[in-house]
């Protein structure tokens, strides 16, 4: 039997060795190739959301993983969800936008869900995913959701200590409020590792590696 193939893709090259390392841990026999254009996520943030022009673009690179041989495609940027969602209709094979999994985990988890992000780009399209993956649950749910300005542009300037510092007070506000929290965006996950265990009260969920043992599961 021939090994399973996943197709990646990214819109920023600092996913590429997160998602590798993940890959080797719960996917060892699997195949894994690498999409990457940062241009998608650029275009999402100068103009404020996903234009019909990009989320062609990123239903296209769908295809080209397709026809590259992948037996499963991951997307693993959370801004361009719809896109994803739209390009799994048109594929042969399965495709999955990366907070799918962390958004039906947490709804299993709690009925007061937070998300944290340092985008409105992601906040808004991983909010409303958690509400559409409540719905088809049966599940009644109260969504907080908490952005974290500025902290996103620290971290593109290259002041990370600002960003971190930032995600981890937005974190230990939420954590007195919610059931469960999930990080809207990847580069989030670091944070979780630098806090106590007083201040993770409750569970922390981050969209990389659930996604990946979802696919574990599934492949």
């Amino acid at each position: 039997m021939k090994p399973k193939t996943l197709g990646l893709i990214h819109t920023s090259a600092t996913l590429v060795p997160v998602f590798q390392q993940l890959c080797n841990q719960f996917l060892p026999g699997v195949h894994v190739f690498n999409i990457v254009d940062d241009s998608l996520i650029k275009d999402v943030i100068a103009k404020g959301e996903l234009t019909p022009q990009t989320a062609r673009r990123v239903v296209e690179y769908v295809g080209s993983a397709e026809a590259a041989g992948a037996d499963h495609i991951l997307v693993t940027c959370s801004s361009i969800g719809s896109a994803v969602e739209a390009a799994a209709a048109l594929t042969n094979v399965p495709v999955l936008r990366v907070d799918q999994p962390m958004a039906d985990l947490a709804v299993q988890t709690g009925r007061r869900i937070g998300v944290v992000a340092t985008l409105p780009t992601t906040l808004a399209p991983t909010s409303d995913l958690v509400r559409r993956r409540a719905a088809i649950a049966g599940k009644e749910i109260e969504l907080t959701s908490k952005l974290c300005e500025g902290a996103f542009e620290a971290l593109m300037s290259g002041d990370a200590a600002k960003h971190d510092a930032m995600v981890a007070e937005a974190l230990k506000e939420l954590s007195t409020k919610v059931d469960v929290i999930l990080l809207a965006q990847a580069s989030m996950a670091r944070v979780v590792d630098t806090l106590s265990d007083e201040d993770k009260r409750v569970p922390i969920i981050a969209s990389p590696p659930q996604a990946i043992k979802h696919l574990a599961s599934v492949m």
